[in-house]
Formats: C-alpha cells, sequence, structure tokens
C-alpha cells in the first residue's frame, strides 16, 4: 500500500492524492492550484502520476481546488470513474464547466495581448469545454453518507459528512493487501460548526492513518452572533453614507450563507427591508437553487422553511444578475450590497466591482473567507496599498473588514477535536500554510506527525 501527495502539499489549493492497492491506483480529488498568475505553470505541469493508469477518483466535494483539474485529467488519458455524493456531482458540473469557459476566455484575451519575439504561438486553454464535458461523463455512482462502496477487492470507501460545503464528505477507506488490512481516512475540507445551513460535521470513524487538512491549524474563529454582529453593522454604516457594499463571495456555500444571514437580519429588524442586494455570479445563483434539492443536508430550520415554500435564501431586494451587461450597469449603483466571485478575487466579477468602488472613501469591502497567499484578497487584507486590478494600480480608500466567522472550514479547536475521535496513529497534514501546519502540530499528541512535500510518497 502506497500513498502519494499531489496538490495542496504545505499550500491551501490544488488538493490531489493518490492510494495504491491491491493493484487500484484511486485519486481522492484533483483540483486546481489558486493564486497568482504563476500558478497557472504549475496546474499546466505534470501530475507526478500517469492519468490513464488511474482507476477511480473520489471526490470529497465540489470546490474548484479540489475538482478543477478533472478535466485536465480526462485531457491527459483518465477513462476511470469518478464518484462523489450527488450533490457534490450537481456542483461539480457547475464549476467544471465555468473554469472551462474561463480557460478558453483566458486563452482568447492572452493571444490578442502584444507578445515579444518572433513565432510565438496563440496561446491554448489547460482544457476546453469539451474536456470538460468529457471528464463528467465519467461520474457514474453516487455516494451517500454511511454507506461502504466496495470498488475492488480489497477497496472500500464511505463517505461521510464533512459539513463544509453542500455535499461535502470526508472519506474512509479500507484497504486489505496481502493479508493486511488498514482504515485510512481523508478529512476533505472541515466544515465550520457555527455555519447557519449545513449540518455539523459528523463524528469521525475510527482511523489507523489520517490525512487532514490545516486551513485554519494556527487559530480560532471569531463566534459566529458576533460575526453576524459585525455584518450588520458595517452593512448598515456603509449604506448610511450612501456607499457600495462589495462582498467577494464563493460562489458555493459563502453565497447561500449571506444570503440567509441577510433574510434573517431584515426578519429581526436588524438591516432594513429595502436595501438592494445584487447576486453577480451565475454560478452561485444556480448554486442556490441546487440547495432546494438538498434539504436533508441543511439545518432543520433551513429546511423547514423551503418545504413551507418560503425561501429562507429570499430578500425583498435581490438581484439575480447573470448577464455581462447586468453586471456593467452596477458600476451606476450607490448604496447597495454586490455579492460577486471569486471569493479571493484571483478573476471574475468581482475585479470590475473592486476596481470601480475600493477607491471611494464611502464604500466598503468586506472578506468573510479564507485568502491565499498572492491572491487580490490577500493583498487588500494584509494591507497593500496601491493595488494592481486588472492592469490599472488603484488605491484603496473604502473601509476594509475581515470576518472570519464566517468560514466554511473548522477552526483549530474542531480540527484537534475532529482528528481525536479518529485515534490515528498517524497523520499527514496538507491544505494549509506551512506555519498552520507547524502550530497544528504542535498541539497533536500521541500521533506520528508528517507534513508531506509535493510528489513526496509513503508506504503504509
Amino acid at each position: 500500500m502506497k500513498l502519494s501527495f499531489h496538490g495542496a502539499d504545505r499550500d491551501v489549493t490544488g488538493s490531489c492524492h493518490l492510494v495504491e492497492c491491491a493493484g487500484r491506483r484511486l485519486l481522492i480529488d484533483c483540483g486546481l492550484y489558486q493564486g497568482s498568475r504563476q500558478i497557472a505553470e504549475e496546474n499546466a505541469g505534470d501530475f507526478g502520476f500517469d492519468p490513464a493508469g488511474i482507476d477511480f477518483v473520489l471526490l470529497t466535494h465540489a470546490h474548484l481546488d479540489h475538482c478543477g483539474r478533472l478535466p485536465l485529467l480526462a485531457k491527459r488519458g483518465f477513462r476511470g470513474e469518478i464518484i462523489a455524493t450527488m450533490a457534490t456531482q450537481e456542483l461539480a458540473r457547475l464549476v467544471i464547466l465555468d473554469a472551462a469557459h474561463l480557460q478558453e476566455d483566458e486563452a482568447r484575451s492572452d493571444s490578442h495581448r502584444p507578445r515579444h519575439g518572433a513565432g510565438n504561438k496563440p496561446a491554448e486553454p489547460l482544457f476546453t469545454s469539451a474536456d470538460a464535458l468529457k471528464s463528467l461523463e465519467s461520474f457514474k455512482r453516487s455516494a451517500r453518507y454511511g454507506e461502504p462502496i466496495d470498488l475492488a477487492e480489497g477497496v472500500r470507501a464511505t463517505f461521510v459528512d464533512a459539513g463544509h460545503i453542500l455535499g461535502s464528505a470526508s472519506i474512509l477507506l479500507e484497504l486489505t493487501e496481502a493479508g493486511r488490512t488498514l482504515r485510512l481516512l481523508f478529512s476533505g475540507d472541515l466544515g465550520n460548526a457555527g455555519n447557519p445551513l449545513l449540518l455539523t460535521p459528523a463524528p469521525p470513524p475510527r482511523a489507523d492513518v489520517v490525512v487532514i487538512e490545516t486551513t485554519y491549524g494556527d487559530r480560532l474563529h471569531k463566534p459566529m452572533d458576533a460575526s453576524i454582529h459585525e455584518l450588520y453593522g458595517a452593512i448598515s454604516d456603509t449604506l448610511g453614507r450612501g456607499g457600495n457594499v462589495v462582498i467577494p463571495t464563493f460562489a458555493l456555500e459563502r453565497a447561500q450563507d449571506l444570503l440567509f444571514m441577510l433574510s434573517q437580519g431584515i426578519a429581526k429588524d436588524q438591516l432594513v427591508p429595502s436595501m438592494q442586494v445584487f447576486l453577480d455570479s451565475p454560478m452561485a445563483i444556480t448554486a442556490t437553487e441546487i440547495f432546494a434539492r438538498h434539504l436533508d443536508d441543511l439545518q432543520p430550520e433551513a429546511a423547514r422553511l423551503f418545504r413551507k415554500d418560503r425561501d429562507p435564501l429570499a430578500l425583498p431586494g435581490l438581484h439575480f444578475t447573470r448577464e455581462r451587461a447586468e453586471s456593467v450597469a452596477l458600476n451606476n449603483v450607490r448604496g447597495a450590497i454586490i455579492m460577486a466571485g471569486s471569493g479571493m478575487a484571483t478573476g471574475g466579477r468581482v475585479q470590475h466591482h473592486l476596481k470601480h468602488n475600493i477607491s471611494r472613501q464611502e464604500c466598503s469591502v468586506i472578506f468573510v473567507g479564507f485568502a491565499a497567499k498572492g491572491t487580490l484578497s490577500r493583498q487588500i487584507i494584509d494591507g497593500q496599498n496601491p493595488v494592481q486590478i486588472l492592469g490599472d494600480d488603484i488605491p484603496v480608500r473604502a473601509a476594509l473588514h475581515t470576518i472570519n466567522g464566517f468560514s466554511a472550514h473548522a477552526d483549530q479547536a474542531e480540527l484537534l477535536e475532529w482528528h481525536g475521535h479518529t485515534g490515528a496513529a498517524r497523520t499527514f497534514l496538507t491544505h494549509g500554510e506551512e506555519d498552520a501546519m507547524q502550530a497544528f502540530a504542535s498541539r497533536l499528541g500521541k500521533t506520528q506527525v508528517q507534513m508531506p512535500a509535493l510528489n513526496q510518497s509513503f508506504d503504509l
């Protein structure tokens, strides 16, 4: 039995782990790296294994940094089966097709830019919409939480609710080879127990070896009530002075959480019903519709409202802006909330809204999620001024708020509690910046801790 690491190793994006057992090769996730433009070279590089030799991909959830390289995997020869929960399959289709369109758009834009030297070839996308559709054909069986799936003789997988986004899972592998059985558990991304929409992550099963994320392995989140109070205060102050509130928003989960909180704020008379809210993200709009089809994954109160046809994500002043022209028209809006992707401001429509609002003193920018090093969101949070947005240097004059209590990731205390349930004798730390990993490792006891490097392999 072997375990090797091919993404999110001493880093927070590009999750991809390879398990070899009983003549079978399984990937746990296959995500895109996200961050600066130099990251494109890492995405285009060699996987560290032969895609054609992969039998199964087990997908923990549909975030881009966990599923975004599936089209490239298919392009390079993968013909195996992808297994995920039904909600993850629905959301992954959205994410993967959107990523392909962005790749194609960027390639077209690069091809029209002046290029130095003779003989330069037109830019090519990392993968195309055709590659994306090809990868989607590999989704076959759907996983149900708690129900084992026999993949091959000696290889069994069980998905456990991770509470991170809709359909997210931790994955237990029961591996048997040469008369020896090993229980290998991948945390995937673990959710924050304070999430207003999703169920709390399920207690994990016992395992011999654990691979655990450490995104917030070095810190605790602000309590949810305090975070909501801060959000309402920042919105009310900004709208009161006639400014716009720009919220870089992850399309999956964060957008829906925020809509729910805004709806609750109006219901409790803490926000004015007349406020105008623009959800400027076609993917987030469709993802919001998917929530209503998976009520068993939601908190009882949210599910109850859906069942009574009282959509808990609806607002009196909510506008969905699907078309690009509608998005451009928001340049003329004043005194509104604008939620747009991407959450780390690495691309998407939010860059345009930041460009038009971050230099205005009456406006605010509210960050409600993790921002990796090298991303525009992280540059703004770290105080860079001016910042480069869409090729221009823009001064930062807007009020800035960073509210980490809304994170969809477990904090240090929750990660430690989750790990404690597993009783694992051996632990691999992934999906975190190195400082966070070191801080988390120092809090673990009675387990052998390792922080794998990219493409490093281990015998189990």
